[in-house]
């Protein structure tokens, strides 16, 4: 059985999402012929890193620097969950390391950034992938099956939205997604998802609020912080058969906790997903006969569940889905690339050309929400 060797970066929240993967991998997909297995733990601080090392037990090795994972010859993957500023140096080193890459979405801070990644990338061979999570959830892969089988038609329009209300209690303390702003974080998951189902978005018109401008730099501190990323995205996009839309992301929606939204409609059919609810695909068979009294014509709730495909086994299908299972599929699919020695997707480029439209919507709404291309 093949083992494959992971050096993690970064043990916040989501580094201990990522390994959770790692370790319970096994009991998901059965059979497996490989195991993964967290050999480093790099965080900034000495005793942060031996913590996480406690926490995941075994014989991992805690770092401090980075370079000790990417720069390690007997390291095969190179997970990158640290915060957003942190992504472009590790993704370099271990891009010129010729390493396996998992990394945190968004690709990198900046365009600029993304620029320097792209600039190497004709170079690196390895597999890649971002942690574009809501691609791997069972109702969204129906989704995409039925477009791609032509169920929808040609699409007529979209609304999408991912609303949260964590930003909503101005006490709430600064922090780097506060820093970095709404589009880097949920942005990125709603308009990737978008373009995944319906295709590339050619131009946006968007405009974005900053619902409070200081916030405390720690709970309860007297201190204030500026907040320069945005609590609020409010855009219209066009896509290439010239399908107009709506996409909303939002820290600042109260009465939401993670409420992800997308309806596409097209000349054959609809899809929708309801927020809270990745358990069902909702369908609508446009051609289906409308008589007599409407006939068979309506909405078909899909029971989508957690039916992956096999080896996939764990736990049932039937049994309500969880937002970490999406994490968990989503390292699977990047692992199995790995194994298999195939290239996966969304990869480096895709989080290349995402970076790139989220700098669209920014540039927009700078300039007062005017139309701009995506190149």
């Amino acid at each position: 059985m093949e083992k494959i060797r992971v050096g993690l970066i970064g043990f916040g929240f989501i580094g201990k999402v990522h390994s959770y993967g790692y370790r319970e991998m096994p009991l998901f997909y059965d059979p497996l012929p490989w195991r993964s297995e967290i050999t480093k733990v790099c965080t900034a601080h000495e005793a942060t890193a031996q913590h996480a090392c406690e926490q995941l037990g075994g014989s991992v090795v805690p770092v401090t620097d980075y370079r000790e994972i990417t720069e390690d010859p007997e390291i095969d993957v190179v997970d990158i969950s640290s915060p957003n500023g942190a992504h472009c140096e590790a993704l370099l080193s271990a891009m010129a390391h010729g390493k396996h890459i998992f990394c945190e979405k968004p690709l990198t801070r900046s365009m600029e950034e993304a620029h320097q990644v792209g600039d190497v990338l004709k170079d690196y061979h390895g597999i890649s992938q971002l942690t574009l999570i809501y691609r791997f959830f069972p109702c969204v892969l129906r989704a995409k099956q039925l477009i791609d089988a032509g169920r929808v038609g040609d699409i007529l329009e979209f609304h999408a939205s991912f609303l949260h209300s964590g930003s909503v209690d101005p006490s709430a303390p600064f922090s780097f997604k506060l820093a970095d702003g709404v589009v880097a974080d949920l942005g990125s998951h709603i308009l990737d998802l978008l373009q995944y189902l319906a295709g590339s978005i050619v131009s946006i018109q968007a405009r974005t609020r900053i619902a409070f401008t200081q916030r405390p730099v720690a709970r309860g501190s007297q201190e204030m912080a500026q907040v320069t990323g945005e609590d609020g995205m409010y855009c219209l996009a066009t896509l290439a058969n010239g399908a107009l839309g709506t996409i909303t992301a939002s820290k600042i929606a109260t009465g939401t906790e993670d409420a992800l939204t997308l309806e596409i409609r097209g000349t054959r059919g609809a899809i929708r997903l309801e927020p809270m609810n990745l358990q069902q695909l909702f369908f609508y068979d446009q051609l289906a006969p409308a008589a007599p009294i409407g006939g068979l014509r309506g909405w078909t709730a899909i029971d989508c569940g957690q039916r992956y495909d096999k080896p996939a086994g764990f736990p049932t299908p039937k049994s309500v889905l969880g937002w970490l299972r999406g994490h968990v599929h989503c390292l699977y699919h990047f692992l199995q690339g790995v194994y298999e020695e195939r290239p996966v997707h969304p990869d480096i480029a895709d989080g290349i050309r995402l970076q790139r439209l989220m700098e669209a919507v920014k540039s927009s709404a700078l300039q007062g929400g005017q139309d701009v291309r995506v190149l």
